[in-house]
């Protein structure tokens, strides 16, 4: 494993770490919950790179494990970026359902794809020739039906599931952003690898 991987692992998991202590305050989150995030800037760069160096040492009898391990963590990344930037929307607009949830799912959608372009080139696929206009065309198209499959997922969990087991809407809303996110990884990672990046 390069020192590369060992500092990317790190600093997404403590980037995750401080998105979700940030968005916690947005949310009315129980009290244990918040006394256990404050450990996450400790524990979740640990999770990271632990989980990343599991994938290396197994990728070595299936090499497309430790790329599928490392886009799954870039997707993690994302994903806090996406429900980051969708709370912050939340918040100031105070809505959390309806038409506009999925304006706001958009938008925090389409800035969590800028940042995953860049950590798919540069680490996961390790693409480091210049980036060309072909290659940013193909990676919108693929990120674009990710898009298509996050609007729809996350749309059917909030505007017609609708909250459950007592959770706030604004609650809900995040965990629609989550089952969005894990409906479109396969998608993402097998576009961006046999679409966007093939060597």
């Amino acid at each position: 494993m390069k020192k590369g991987d060992i500092f990317a692992s790190l600093i997404i998991g403590e980037a995750c770490a401080i998105i979700f202590l940030l968005v916690s305050r947005f949310l009315n989150l129980p009290s244990l919950v918040i006394k256990v995030a404050n450990f996450f800037p400790i524990i979740l760069p640990i999770f990271s790179l632990s989980g990343v160096f599991v994938a290396w040492f197994v990728s070595k009898r299936m090499p497309t494990i430790f790329q599928m391990a490392k886009s799954f963590l870039v997707g993690i990344l994302n994903t806090f970026i996406d429900l980051g930037i969708l709370n912050l929307l939340m918040w100031i607009f105070s809505i959390s359902s309806g038409w506009f949830y999925s304006v706001f799912k958009a938008i925090s959608f389409g800035i969590s794809v800028l940042n995953s372009y860049f950590w798919n080139k540069l680490w996961v696929f390790e693409k480091k020739e210049g980036t060309k206009a072909e290659e940013v065309g193909k990676f919108y198209l693929i990120a674009l039906g990710g898009l298509v499959i996050h609007l729809i997922t996350s749309g059917f969990v909030v505007n017609v599931i609708k909250p459950q087991f007592g959770l706030s809407p604004r609650l809900w809303a995040n965990v629609g952003g989550v089952v969005a996110a894990l409906a479109g990884f396969l998608w993402n990672f097998f576009g961006y690898k046999l679409f966007v990046f093939k060597k």
